[in-house]
């Protein structure tokens, strides 16, 4: 095990997971200690428990523009995910009539695991490819669909590049296909997005969306899914009725009120995601002037304001992130799901990028709290970084 910096960090690693911001562990902590009745229970601790987790209903149907009845608290982003796709899957489709799933080639793995074992259970899943700019197409989803597709799910925002998909226009030709009677759904995996850029399920014409509470300044272990009423839905975890029957299991109180907190806090700071942008776009400005050997990734679309991937081509990725882990600056090499792996990125793999770029490419992604100091302490290092790094590969 490396030792641990011994100068403070840059944090530069919010994609992978947000540090508990002190208005919502304050929220969260009498919820543990104070008001600890089970929320299932007839009682007044119980009722106070109920009223906290439909307060923190409220708040989060406030975030994404939908009603409190819609939402599903459970685990997180994964659980979201498998329950949209299975539980969508096993409600209306079957592996002789509605046997088709749509999807593309760099998902999250909690999206593409589950379409992967459906495949294996008999459905047809078509993963639609990306291209170099990490954007699916509008007409290459309308090419897909065939009367048999029951699912189409695309994420809202990608983990590791940041690239924006054209969801509403994916759902318009979804619900147009429903209105001729046939049943298909759009869900949306807008973990990395909700909080980041204005979502509002409406607009976006999506049936299904999954968040999770610990990309936005929650605890870990807690996340939600959008559900539109038009939709029914097959649970995958029996034994209670909680939340509608969609989930059962004891709801994990305290973390429902701080999702709830921590989605009222990120709408009304949804605006200071332009300064966030500011200072991404600074660190990119200034990298570019130093280093011309740098290629962004996914750079020609649109973008989170929070996330850029720079790639190396010819470095080792990996040591990169180490090298500046020693100097106290906190990054990625991708998914955090998937980062203890040594494989090279499946999304930029998906993206049909050089190998010698996906193996030098790093995730950089930046918060409210990122300040300019940090970026500032970035764009000092890491030049110096890669300096050295090229020496030792060119002299290997």
């Amino acid at each position: 095990m490396l030792p641990l910096s011994p100068v403070p960090h840059v944090y530069l690693d919010n994609a992978a997971t947000t540090r508990v911001l002190p208005e919502i562990a304050a929220a969260f902590l009498p919820y543990l200690t104070e008001h600890y009745g089970n929320a299932s229970s007839v009682h007044a601790f119980g009722q106070r428990a109920r009223s906290a987790v439909e307060r923190a209903r409220r708040q989060v149907a406030a975030l994404i523009g939908s009603e409190p009845s819609e939402v599903t608290f459970l685990s997180g982003g994964t659980e979201a995910n498998n329950l949209a796709i299975r539980g969508v899957v096993e409600a209306y489709g079957d592996t002789v009539r509605r046997n088709h799933i749509i999807t593309t080639v760099f998902e999250h793995p909690s999206v593409l695991a589950p379409c992967q074992a459906l495949e294996a259970a008999g459905f047809r899943v078509t993963y639609l490819p990306v291209g170099t700019a990490g954007q699916v197409k509008v007409e290459d989803v309308a090419q897909a669909l065939t009367d048999e597709t029951c699912l189409v799910t695309v994420m809202l925002a990608n983990n590791e590049v940041g690239t924006l998909q054209p969801i509403a226009d994916i759902g318009a030709l979804v619900a147009e296909r429903r209105q001729r009677g046939q049943a298909i759904f759009l869900h949306t995996d807008a973990v990395q997005a909700v909080g980041k850029v204005p979502v509002n399920v409406r607009d976006l014409n999506v049936d299904l969306l999954s968040l999770s509470g610990h990309k936005l300044h929650a605890p870990k272990g807690i996340g939600a899914l959008y559900v539109a009423k038009h939709v029914r839905l097959a649970a995958q975890q029996l034994g209670g009725q909680q939340e509608r029957g969609r989930r059962a299991g004891t709801e994990a109180v305290a973390h429902i009120v701080a999702l709830g907190c921590a989605a009222e806090l990120a709408a009304e700071r949804l605006d200071q995601m332009e300064a966030v942008r500011a200072l991404r776009d600074k660190l990119e400005y200034e990298l570019r002037a130093r280093l011309p050997q740098l290629v962004i990734n996914g750079a020609g679309v649109p973008r989170l304001p929070n996330i850029t991937n720079l790639a190396f081509d010819g470095l080792d990725a990996h040591r990169l992130v180490i090298a500046l882990d020693l100097a106290g600056i906190a990054v990625s090499t991708g998914s955090a799901c998937s980062s203890g792996k040594t494989e090279p990125s499946h999304v930029l793999r998906a993206m049909g990028l050089p190998p010698e770029r996906v193996r030098g490419s790093i995730r950089v992604s930046l918060s409210q709290e990122t300040t300019a100091a940090d970026i500032a302490r970035l764009i000092e290092v890491l030049p110096q970084v890669v300096e050295r790094l090229s020496r030792h590969s060119a002299a290997a």
